[in-house]
C-alpha cells in the first residue's frame, strides 16, 4: 500500500491507515508482539473504522501459530501492582508468578481492562492459582485468549478510544512494549 500525506487533523486510525508499513507494524507490535499478527493487519489496510480493525485483529490473534504465540508470550510481563500495594502482596504475586512460569515456561498473562484498580490484585492471584491446575495445552489456549483480549484493549488505546481503559500490563523491559509512534 502506498502512503500519502495525512492531514494534521487526522484520527489515529487514519494516520495508521496511511503510515508506512514499518511504522504501522511497530504500532501493532506494541499491542501484541507477534510479527505475523502485525504484518497481517498491516497488509489489510486501510480499515474503514476501529470496529473493522478490531475484528481483523481478533481473527489474526485466533490464527496465531504455536511459534507466533510463543513470540507474543515472550514479550509479556505480569500486570503492574499499584504503588501503594503491601509488600506481602508483591511477595505473593512474585511467588505465584514464579510457580506459573516454572510450570508453563512463559509469563502469566491476564487482561484487567474491565476491572477496578482495587480488584486487580485479587483477580491476578486467583487467576494464577486456578490456571496452575491447567495442563500445558489447555493453558496455552487460555493464555492465547488473554493475549487476544490484551491486544484488543491496546489497539483501542493506541488507535481509537484513547483513555477508555487503563493499561493491562507493565513490562519491566521497555523494548518489549515500546510506546508506539504517534501516528
Amino acid at each position: 500500500m502506498q502512503t500519502r500525506a495525512t492531514p494534521a487533523t487526522a484520527t489515529p486510525l487514519e494516520r495508521f491507515n496511511t503510515a508506512p508499513a514499518e511504522e504501522a507494524a511497530r504500532t501493532l507490535l506494541a499491542c501484541l508482539n507477534s510479527h505475523a499478527w502485525a504484518h497481517r493487519l498491516v497488509a489489510h489496510r486501510p480499515y474503514p473504522d476501529l470496529t473493522a480493525l478490531l475484528a481483523a485483529a481478533d481473527e489474526a490473534a485466533y490464527d496465531l501459530s504455536p511459534d507466533d504465540l510463543t513470540e507474543a508470550l515472550a514479550a509479556e510481563a505480569l500486570p503492574a501492582l499499584p504503588e501503594d500495594t503491601y509488600a506481602a502482596a508483591h511477595t505473593a504475586l512474585s511467588a505465584a508468578a514464579a510457580a506459573y512460569e516454572s510450570r508453563f515456561g512463559h509469563a502469566f498473562v491476564i487482561c484487567l481492562d474491565d476491572l477496578k484498580a482495587n480488584e486487580a490484585l485479587d483477580h491476578v492471584l486467583a487467576g494464577i492459582r486456578s490456571r496452575l491446575a491447567n495442563d500445558p495445552e489447555e493453558e496455552r489456549l487460555v493464555a492465547s485468549e488473554e493475549l487476544r483480549r490484551l491486544a484488543h484493549g491496546r489497539v483501542c488505546r493506541h488507535l481509537g478510544a484513547r483513555g477508555t481503559a487503563r493499561p493491562a500490563t507493565h513490562s519491566p523491559h521497555p523494548a518489549n512494549h515500546p510506546e508506539p509512534p504517534l501516528l
